[in-house]
């Protein structure tokens, strides 16, 4: 099976000489074991590496009897050094009790890689039991660049690292590949897959089998009004989250709500921005924006899969995307909007440094509009986006 390169292969492979455990968040089907045995297949020839699935119940019994026994089923001593690699973790009864001990018995000698899925990095003992020992990292459904990769056009995706004049030809084929990933998201499977309906049936699968997976696991009762909840975020996406009006729309404890959101955000499928204020008279300080981590996800739960020149709602799902593409170079924290009581906004505002409107067509920006924010912020540039500016997005939009 041919592996595609992920944004965050570079990144990872740099901590394989550390004595830090190291942990694959990410949603399901977003291809980590995919990445983890790329990386296994790639060590083989250098060191001695185990791989271990704990779908495997032979596997999972004899581990949950005792950390130890790992040994057993690598057949290995325990100061023989060695990389053992752990899918589906989460399986175990106290993944996080076993990693810390393997950690402080054997560190220097074994190395754990692991991935897991949302139950286990839903446990609030994981960060501070593992504090010092693990390093995390998360992946996430494709990048536009990642896509681009997926798709195999590598001529194009050389012009856009390399900045060159892209032919109007390739550049139509980059306008037609950024539809695509923005009406279908970036699961793998979704972007591998040949026709729409393929496309569209595969995440139908994703949002039934994989997202009910989640919710059995965060041992939510009525499943029922968790997708009705994913349904008005899809119709809301980037509009001021009131829990209070949600709660009553559902029929549901504002803290139901909450816990909702939680889940939802630990398994991977949305994101919440917080507000950017310095003003807490003027300014918005508390309610959040909700963006989903896949736009394909989010088209499910919306009910079209469109192409973004056709629908109604094309401002704001261009909005969703351009969010995923600043998380490739900034953390969600640093990720913020600005919004004031008098419903003045600005979409995105960077780490304090840059401010991001998106327009799907450029000639709608109006810098007019954004004086007050100017006004308070005069250090802070406003720049827009749109879907005319192609190039960007490809690019990743590196800011930080």
């Amino acid at each position: 099976m041919k592996y595609y390169k992920r944004n965050l292969t570079e990144k990872f492979l740099k901590n394989l000489d550390n004595d830090l455990f190291l942990i694959l968040t990410g949603g399901r089907q977003t291809g980590k074991t995919t990445f983890i045995k790329y990386v296994y297949n790639s060590l083989l020839a250098q060191k001695t590496c185990y791989f271990i699935n704990l779908e495997n119940p032979e596997f999972l019994q004899i581990i949950d009897a005792h950390p130890d026994n790992l040994f057993k089923i690598t057949n290995s001593l325990p100061e023989d050094n060695q990389i053992v690699f752990i899918d589906e973790i989460q399986y175990l009864k106290n993944p996080t009790n076993f990693l810390k001990y393997l950690y402080d018995e054997y560190k220097g000698s074994l190395k754990i890689i692991a991935t897991g899925s949302s139950s286990f990095y839903l446990d609030r003992k994981f960060k501070d039991s593992l504090m010092g020992r693990k390093r995390l990292f998360h992946l996430n459904t494709l990048s536009f660049k990642e896509f681009l990769l997926f798709k195999e056009d590598e001529e194009l995706v050389n012009e856009i690292e390399t900045k060159q004049n892209i032919p109007p030809l390739h550049l139509k084929k980059l306008e037609l590949y950024l539809s695509e990933y923005t009406s279908y998201g970036g699961y793998p499977s979704v972007c591998l897959a040949k026709d729409k309906s393929e496309k569209a049936e595969i995440i139908s699968e994703i949002a039934s089998d994989y997202i009910q997976k989640d919710i059995y696991e965060a041992r939510i009762q009525d499943k029922n009004k968790y997708y009705f909840l994913l349904k008005i975020l899809a119709n809301q996406t980037g509009s001021l989250l009131n829990s209070n009006e949600v709660s009553n729309t559902l029929g549901i404890a504002a803290t139901t709500v909450e816990k909702y959101l939680y889940v939802m955000q630990k398994s991977f499928q949305i994101a919440l921005i917080r507000p950017f204020y310095q003003n807490i008279r003027k300014e918005i300080t508390k309610m959040p924006k909700a963006y989903f981590l896949d736009t394909g996800l989010r088209n499910h739960f919306s009910g079209s899969f469109d192409h973004i020149e056709l629908r109604n709602d094309r401002g704001i799902l261009l909005e969703n995307v351009v969010f995923r593409e600043l998380l490739l170079n900034n953390p969600p924290e640093n990720i913020k909007f600005w919004r004031t009581q008098n419903k003045a906004e600005i979409d995105f505002v960077i780490a304090q440094k840059k401010a991001w409107e998106v327009k799907f067509k450029r000639k709608e920006f109006r810098r007019s509009k954004f004086e007050l924010f100017a006004s308070y912020y005069p250090n802070i540039k406003v720049d827009c986006i749109s879907f005319d500016d192609i190039l960007p997005l490809a690019l990743n939009i590196k800011l930080r």
